[in-house]
This record gives C-alpha cells, structure tokens and sequence, in this order.
C-alpha cells in the first residue's frame, strides 16, 4: 500500500466514524424530543393555563401561576442582562480593545459562562436572600441575569469586532462623533450577531432550575409580589416530575414540553437571524 492509499484509508476511516458519531448524537436527540413531544402533548389542555396549581386530585389544576412567574423572572432578568452585556461588550470591543482591563473582563467572562448555575444561586443567596430575610423575584431575576449577561456580554465583543475597521474610519472622517459611531455603523452593521446572542442568552435562563432554589424558591399559587417567593416552571416542573401522583406527573410533562419548545424556538430563531444577517 502506498503512502497516498494509506492516507485515503485513514480519511475514510476517520469520515466513517465521524459520521456514526453524529448520527448516534442525533439518535439520542431525537429520541429525547420524541419522548418528550408524546407525553407532552398527551398531558397539554387548556387547563393548564387557564387554572393555577391545586393539590393532587383536582380536575382544575394548571400551570398558570407557574407560567406567569417563569415570564416574571426572565423578563426581569432580560432587563437587567440585555443592557449590562451589550454595554459591557461595546466597551471592550470598542474601548478597551486589547488592554490589561479587557483582557481580564474577557477571562472572567468565560469563567462565569462556565460556572455551576448553583453557585451563583448560592452567591445571590448569600447576599440578597440571607440580609433579606426571604426568598423574592429579585434574588431569582438578578441570579439569572449574572447568568446572562457573560453570554451576552463575549456575543457582543466578538459580533462588534467583526465589523470592518474601515466603516469606523469612514465615519470618523465625516466628522462623526464615536458614540454616534457605534450607534449608526456599529451596532448597525452587528445587529443580528447581537440579537442571536441576547436570544441565546435568554434561551440559557429560561431553563435554569438550580439557582432558583436558592433565590426565588417556588409557591404554587398565582403571585406577582416580587418581593415573595416566586412561582416558576422550571421549579414547578421538577417538583411535579417527581411526586408520586400521576396528574401532577402529566402536569411536569406538559411544563417539560412548553419550557423545550420555548428553548427551541429561541435558539432555532437565533440561528434564522444570523443566518438572514450572513446573507445582507
């Protein structure tokens, strides 16, 4: 065998296993949605989000108090995160460039993206929850939101220095002022790369169980005291999931299908837009 057949058998080789790899990987996937669309569709009603939770054994038992809490908690924390990452990574895209600061923000960043989602439940815990007192929407929006906004935060440096540096001097040479800069041309040309990100960063708490535990505990009547415990379906869903009564083990699958294919669809619409935004 020669040395150019040996090297076609070992890419073959390669490519054969490459290939059973992501075919084994989507296997499981698919499996897993299957699973989870049949028990899921089988236990989704009206009920569920017309009622709010109820003890086991009740017709008229729902998911409302569990959706509405879950949108609470990740609005608020959209509110916070959003705007904290994209300002955050404008300065070090735009500012900071490639100084001993930035470089030191980046590196923390990417350790705070992959940090326990607990340990920031337990951080948020320590210094909100404990001096307050009492678990509340606050602690569980603001422990989402320091999840999101290292996300957002590398999306948006990373999108913004791919813009052309010669769009900048353009502007500069019209006599642009830099933030007028970044606002017009910048975040112009970086648009869907941003979107993608804060979607993505969104898609990330929304599905987070851990940190609310320590944060904004649960409550399974409807509320919207944000200075209470907090109902939300991450919690609600593992709580359901694993109680030994079949109704609200059907509720737990029908909470499990709703927050996958809200996860799905964010994450599916990033990727719609980046790819809309490759193609301007």
């Amino acid at each position: 065998m020669t040395a150019v057949q040996k090297r076609i058998l070992i890419n073959r080789i390669a490519l054969v296993f490459s290939t059973l790899s992501a075919i084994i990987a989507l296997g499981f996937l698919f499996w897993i949605l299957g699973i989870l669309v049949m028990k899921g569709m089988s236990a989704l009603n009206w009920n569920i989000f017309i009622y709010e939770g109820a003890p086991p054994g009740y017709e008229d038992s729902g998911l409302k108090h569990a959706l509405t809490g879950q949108l609470i908690l990740v609005g608020l924390a959209t509110s916070v995160g959003v705007p904290l990452g994209i300002l955050a990574g404008t300065y070090l895209s735009e500012y900071g460039k490639n100084s001993k600061l930035a470089h030191a923000i980046r590196d923390i960043s990417d350790i705070m993206m992959s940090a326990p989602s607990i340990v920031i439940g337990a951080f948020v815990y320590a210094i909100i929850v404990m001096p307050m007192g009492h678990f509340s929407a606050w602690a569980g929006a603001i422990a989402l939101a320091i999840i999101m906004i290292p996300i957002i935060l590398r999306t948006t440096d990373d999108m913004l220095q791919l813009v052309p540096g010669t769009l900048r001097e353009a502007a500069f040479a019209l006599g642009a002022p830099k933030y007028k800069v970044i606002l017009s041309v910048v975040y112009r040309g970086a648009k869907a790369g941003i979107l993608t990100g804060v979607l993505l960063g969104i898609a990330r708490v929304a599905g987070e169980t851990a940190p609310l535990l320590f944060t904004s505990f649960n409550d399974n009547f409807f509320t919207t005291d944000l200075n209470a415990a907090m109902p939300s379906l991450t919690v609600t869903m593992f709580n359901y999931a694993t109680s030994p009564y079949e109704d609200w083990q059907q509720l737990g699958w029908a909470a499990a299908f709703i927050l996958s294919m809200f996860i799905l669809g964010l994450n599916v619409l990033g990727r719609l837009i980046l790819l809309a935004g490759k193609g301007k």
